[in-house]
């Protein structure tokens, strides 16, 4: 199996920022030394949801401090992004990191409309102005003059310079919650991100994935190495005890819960309303805090001792599953903890689960 370490850290406030974002580096660089195959960054911006915020230059701080992982986005949120700079960007990362960049890229956030304004936006037009986006962003880094007049950018450019080290470009990944979007991305032979699928759901996403890989006329080794790549979503904690497990995770996931919903109720536009198909009881801020910290513990996290937690992950695995996105710090987990949680499960947990 493989295994990503993924960052939505919190930062608490103001005050804390400086010492949250290089907690982050230093959690990143450890995750490199305890074997994880990727190291996954998210954006979130304005209320420290996301310590770092913007992912892009604290990529360029992880690509400067490590040597080995994947370095990826879970996700970008490219209606934020105008995609001319973004290919600059995201090719100096590909040269900054020699060729081990990954794009997961997503619309935006469904539930933060406070983002989209913050940027002059709404996200009514997301969907099309990522698409856009998404096609200059992939031109630009092919074509020599790059010339686009489209709905949302109209530009013209002699060569995105420095060229991407990876040929014709880095791998750009889908982050994919309906199951129809799961076809459409094994046709186009895309790598996909799955947000926290219940075990119970992921052999009918990963069939429907390898349906539109089929379909798409992959050859079986191109198909065989997306079906692994193909990753779910989950919190991590591996602790000596399981009483330390659990009471760890209840105060960092009800932190985590609070401050999420509250910023929504406090930020977001009056006339915004959540697509009821992206709501769960995890996100529905009429489902309590002590019910929606357990739909989430139950359904999305991985947590206990190093045996509990090789004991689910061996669940994942046997339901198909080849790649876990593990988001070790979250809500009010203190450093020292997430730190050790991810020596834990590099030290006792991942190597059981290390091809031979």
């Amino acid at each position: 199996m493989k295994f990503g370490w993924m960052t939505l850290s919190l930062s608490p406030s103001a005050a804390d920022d400086l010492a949250c974002v290089h907690q982050q580096l230093e959690q990143g660089v450890l995750a490199e030394a305890m074997g994880f195959d990727y190291l996954w960054l998210t954006e979130h911006n304005f209320t420290g949801e996301c310590a770092y915020a913007d992912p892009i230059p604290f990529a360029g701080a992880l690509a400067a401090r490590t040597a080995r992982a994947r370095l990826g986005f879970a996700v970008i949120q490219m209606a934020l992004h105008h995609p001319v700079r973004l290919a600059i960007q995201l090719a100096v990362l590909d040269n900054l990191s020699r060729g081990r960049l990954e794009v997961g890229i997503g619309r935006g956030s469904s539930y933060n409309e406070y983002e989209y304004v913050g940027f002059g936006l709404r996200s009514d037009d997301s969907r099309d102005r990522m698409e856009e986006a998404v096609e200059v962003l992939t031109r630009a880094w092919t074509e020599e003059p790059f010339v686009h007049d489209g709905k949302f950018f109209s530009v013209r450019l002699p060569a995105i310079r420095p060229r991407p080290v990876q040929r014709p470009h880095p791998p750009i990944w889908r982050s994919v919650i309906a199951v129809e979007s799961l076809v459409e991305c094994g046709r186009a032979g895309i790598p996909v991100m799955m947000s926290r699928v219940p075990n119970a759901r992921i052999p009918e996403r990963l069939a429907r994935y390898g349906e539109g890989l089929e379909a798409g006329g992959h050859d079986a080794a191109r198909q065989r190495r997306l079906l692994g790549e193909a990753s779910v979503w989950r919190f991590l904690y591996v602790a000596d005890s399981e009483a330390q497990a659990e009471d760890d995770v209840h105060e960092a996931t009800l932190h985590y819960r609070r401050h999420m919903h509250h910023v929504r109720e406090a930020y977001n536009p009056s006339d915004f309303h959540v697509n009821t198909a992206a709501m769960n009881p995890w996100m529905d801020p009429a489902v309590s805090h002590p019910d929606g910290v357990r739909f989430v513990l139950e359904t999305g996290a991985l947590y206990g001792t190093a045996k509990r937690v090789a004991e689910q992950i061996a669940a994942l695995r046997d339901v198909g599953l080849g790649h876990v996105m593990c988001q070790a710090s979250w809500g009010g987990l203190a450093h020292d903890k997430a730190m050790a949680s991810l020596r834990r499960f590099g030290e006792h947990v991942a190597p059981a689960f290390r091809e031979a």
